[in-house]
């Protein structure tokens, strides 16, 4: 007996944007079971293989045949770049391989890998985090905060978490504490 969808999938199928007709070139198209979808692979190709299916309820489809979320277009696919590759913080352009540190980004124009001051430390350089002390870096305009914080005795790792969660008007309070130490 040759296999095909039973009745209760061919009501999710139709509750996922398909119709009658549609089952029936499934069938045609040699998709007769669940299983099957796992060939097929992907929206694009169920689309191809049923003339009219949006992809969105192809998507919808495959979703449910392979029980999660449908591959998406590049899902899957492993890339593997060198660890000194650079990415612009700005608008995430690949920056070619003679560039170095502090160098205009070649798509944006801006500097694609600022150069940070630790508030830990006081070392300087690019990325996210400090390559003296392994502090994680901060916005430049809160350098000074993060250095009271410090000397409030905050240890190192709960500083950037504590800025996060810092509202304005609490930062307010603290730029206060340090202009009355400044004198």
């Amino acid at each position: 007996m040759p296999k095909t969808f039973s009745a209760l999938e061919k009501n999710i199928l139709k509750t996922k944007g398909l119709t009658d007709a549609q089952i029936k070139k499934l069938a045609k198209a040699g998709i007769k079971g669940r299983d099957d979808f796992k060939t097929v692979g992907d929206a694009a190709t169920l689309a191809g293989l049923v003339p009219g299916l949006k992809a969105d309820a192809a998507a919808a489809v495959l979703a449910w045949a392979l029980g999660g979320e449908a591959p998406a277009a590049g899902v899957g696919k492993v890339v593997v770049e060198s660890p000194d590759v650079v990415y612009c913080v700005h608008c995430k352009a690949k920056q070619p391989k003679d560039y170095k540190s502090g160098e205009l980004c070649v798509s944006c124009g801006k500097q694609a890998e600022p150069i940070l001051s630790c508030y830990w430390c006081s070392a300087s350089g690019p990325g996210k985090f400090c390559r003296q002390c392994g502090s994680e870096f901060i916005p430049t305009p809160e350098v000074d905060l993060a250095i009271q914080l410090k000397r409030d005795g905050l240890p190192k790792d709960e500083i950037p978490k504590k800025l996060k969660s810092m509202s304005a008007a609490d930062k307010d309070l603290l730029w206060g504490r340090i202009r009355k130490s400044r004198g």
